[in-house]
This record gives structure tokens, sequence and C-alpha cells, in this order.
């Protein structure tokens, strides 16, 4: 298959799966393995995300930007900038310190992240089956306890195939914020997560990425963009009504056909 479609593929995948717990990463491995397509360094599997959390920033800039215009006079700005920080130190801290391991072993392991799509979506079901007490409904308004509960619980998000988005949300759950506002906690805790990863793999493996494929570099973060902003929309409605069993479905049929392929040596 030709390169630029294949690139548009994923991007279009990328912007599908970033923001559903479904690992978006290990979907791209695993389409990326299938399809053949390789990109020194995963630079282009790093660049995509851009393009998602991009689209995130637009979707959400006004109520963004106000927490930022307003840190230095109101405490409730304060604190939600608070917990976003204190939510992503656990995962940030143990990231850097698994970078290696993780990259040119966790990566490069397709039945691993198989494993883990199967693993998350039958904890994804049964979380979404449990009677569980909303007692957080404004994703801005999380006490800080909170906060570094979902980080912890983000942590597993190392593993490819457990979801950065499905760690989070399923802490969140668990620990008493509704199912739209742990989906938007999960959405705005991406944003720094995303950027500080995109950073520190361009630092990490400036000497192998490989950026002469700038052209499908660019289709991909583009199709990623356009397709999360109508992507990020469609799941606040959809979870708020019907919850997150879908989505553990979809994990375990995705994997349980990558497991049955990558066994029968495909």
């Amino acid at each position: 298959m030709d390169t630029t479609i294949i690139a548009i593929l994923l991007g279009i995948l990328e912007g599908l799966t970033e923001f559903i717990p479904v690992s978006s990463t290990g979907h791209l491995l695993l389409v990326g393995h299938f399809l053949g397509f390789n990109s020194a360094g995963n630079t282009f599997e790093v660049v995509i995300q851009i393009g998602a959390v991009l689209a995130l920033v637009v979707l959400y800039f006004q109520r963004l930007w106000g927490v930022v215009a307003t840190a230095g006079t109101d405490p409730a700005s304060r604190k939600f900038i608070a917990a976003i920080v204190i939510a992503a130190i656990p995962a940030v801290l143990l990231g850097v310190l698994m970078h290696d391991l993780i990259k040119t072993v966790l990566f490069e392991t397709p039945m691993l992240i198989a494993v883990m799509l199967v693993i998350g979506g039958v904890v994804l079901v049964l979380v979404d089956r449990m009677k569980l007490s909303e007692i957080y409904t404004d994703p801005m308004r999380l006490p800080l306890k909170t906060a570094l509960g979902i980080g912890l619980f983000q942590c597993l998000s190392l593993i490819p195939g457990t979801s950065r988005s499905g760690s989070t949300i399923v802490g969140a759950l668990v620990l008493g914020v509704g199912k739209r506002a742990a989906a938007e906690f999960s959405f705005f805790l991406s944003i720094p997560m995303m950027f500080g990863v995109f950073g520190y793999d361009l630092m990490k493996n400036r000497d192998v990425l490989d950026f002469t494929a700038i052209w499908e570099i660019g289709l991909g973060l583009l199709a990623a963009f356009i397709t999360a902003l109508i992507v990020v929309k469609w799941v606040l409605g959809y979870v708020s009504t019907h919850g997150y069993a879908l989505f553990g479905w979809w994990r375990i049929i995705v994997g349980l056909a990558a497991i049955v392929a990558l066994s029968l040596g495909f």
C-alpha cells in the first residue's frame, strides 16, 4: 500500500482513538506492524499525536484560557492547575526512568500490546458495570488527592496497549468522578502529558528520528487533527448516557484478533 495512504489512515486512526479508552498507541503500533509501516524512532507515531492534542486545545481554548488568565486572582483556577500538575507527576517520573525500556522493548512487542488491549477491555467492561458513586461532576474542581490518585492510575499507561485515557478514566470512575467529568479530566491531563512526551522523545531520540518523510508526517498530523475535532464532541455525548462498555468490547475484539493474527505469523 502507498505510504501516503497509510499515513492518512494512521492519522485518522490516531484521531479516532487518542481520546477514547482503547489505546491509540497500541492501535497505531499494531496496524503499522501488519501494514509493514515503520518510522525511525517512531517519529511518525510521536508527531501525529500533536495533531490530536491541538484539536483538544482548539475545542477547549476558551475554558483553558480562562483558567490561565485568572490564575493570579482565582483560587479555583490555581487549584485546577495544581490538580493537573499533581496528576501528571507520577507518570512523568516513571516514564523518564523507564523510557529506554518502553521504547526499545515494550513498543517493539506486538503480542504484549494485543494482550494488554484485551486485559484493559475486560477491566473497562467490569468497571462500567459497577455501581459507582458520582461524587465529583466538575472536572475542573477535583480534590488534589483525587487528582493524585488518577495520576497513579495513569502510570499503567506506560505499558503500550493499556491506554492513557483508559487508565485515567478508570481511575477517575473508581475514585468517584462522574462519567463525563472523568473523560474531560482525562482530556485536560492529556495536553501537558502529550506535549511533554513529544518534547522528551525528540530530545532522547534526536539522533535516530527521521523527518525525511515530512509529507507523510504532515498528512498524518492533519488527519489526526480533523478526526479528533469530531471524535471529542461525540465521546462526551456518548459516555454521558451510555458509559464505557462499548470501548471495552472494542478493545477485547481488536486484541483477540491481533493475538490470533500474530500467532499465525502475520
